[in-house]
């Protein structure tokens, strides 16, 4: 099917995006074509602008406790995010049900983008990371990639996480560097309110977001509950210290932990993607 694509310059502080319109055009994840020459739809005033925002959520901005008991305090949780592409697609995607994506509409932000999910209180506003001029309408899917940064102080790393953890009296300073390259492909924000919802002239946000109790667990939570039978705790990454300070990547995870713990980190990471609390299909595109 042919497509029909425009030229668009960002809106607001961050880059350009490409806006390809694709009626009836179903895909399996949102993405962008090449853009050909024709005058901005801005010019006309028939679109709006799409906030792409990236929240951590209080466990990254407040510390909490994992499963296993260790109170963690996060420095810093860098993630590098790449090809976001939001759609507005009919029907509505459905991740856990394993269809394709139906896309009328999509736009895409150039990256990636390096953004820190520790940065703020508690009472900040989850953090914008590109905006994107965009038409109006429902924009019911999100999608995007974690990418080895090229630069900064996470270059090499997909996510990237420092802080300290304390249990018992001992404190263990650690860095934990994840070079895994993944993939999300979301549906609708799943939160106290709606997300996506575009009106010409107007700016309406849409939401990537990190679930990290999945990988930590939750000490709040029972120890039955599901977000802690499935965690790999942090026991397992105390257990790597040396001189009693945590610096590990993706590899010497593999080295160091036990086989069942290295799967378990693996099956994990996929599952760190959210939009708000709708889930994601995930891909682990680059498990070692």
């Amino acid at each position: 099917m042919q497509r029909n694509t425009f030229k668009l310059a960002a809106v607001g502080v961050l880059g350009s995006v490409t806006l390809v319109m694709l009626p009836g055009c179903g895909s399996s994840s949102p993405t962008a074509t090449a853009p050909e020459t024709a005058a901005p739809a801005s010019a006309n005033g028939k679109t709006g602008t799409l906030l792409i925002r990236a929240n951590g959520e209080d466990f990254v901005r407040e510390g909490f406790t994992t499963k296993d008991g260790w109170e963690i305090s996060f420095d810093h949780v860098y993630v590098s995010l790449a090809d976001i592409t939001a759609a507005q697609t009919d029907p509505p995607f459905e991740p856990e049900a394993g269809g394709k994506l139906e896309a009328q509409t999509e736009v895409k932000a150039v990256g990636p983008e390096v953004i820190d999910l520790a940065e703020g209180d508690a009472a900040a506003d989850p953090i914008a990371v590109t905006a994107i001029e965009a038409p109006p309408g429902h924009f019911n899917a999100l999608a995007w990639r974690m990418v080895p940064a090229e630069s900064g102080p996470s270059v090499g790393s997909s996510i990237w996480m420092q802080g300290t953890a304390t249990k018992d009296g001992s404190t263990i300073p650690f860095t934990i560097k994840v070079n895994e390259e993944l993939a999300f492909t979301c549906g609708d924000f799943v939160g106290d309110e709606r997300k996506g919802i575009l009106a010409a002239g107007d700016q309406a946000d849409l939401e990537a977001t990190f679930h990290f109790d999945h990988l930590f667990g939750d000490g709040s939570a029972p120890a039955d509950d599901g977000i802690n039978t499935g965690a790999l705790g942090f026991d397992p990454i105390a257990g790597l210290a040396q001189n009693n300070v945590v610096d590990v990547d993706s590899a010497a995870l593999q080295a160091r932990l036990s086989e069942t713990d290295y799967t378990t980190f693996l099956a994990i990471l996929p599952s760190l993607g959210h939009v708000g609390e709708g889930h994601c299909q995930e891909m682990n595109l680059t498990a070692l």
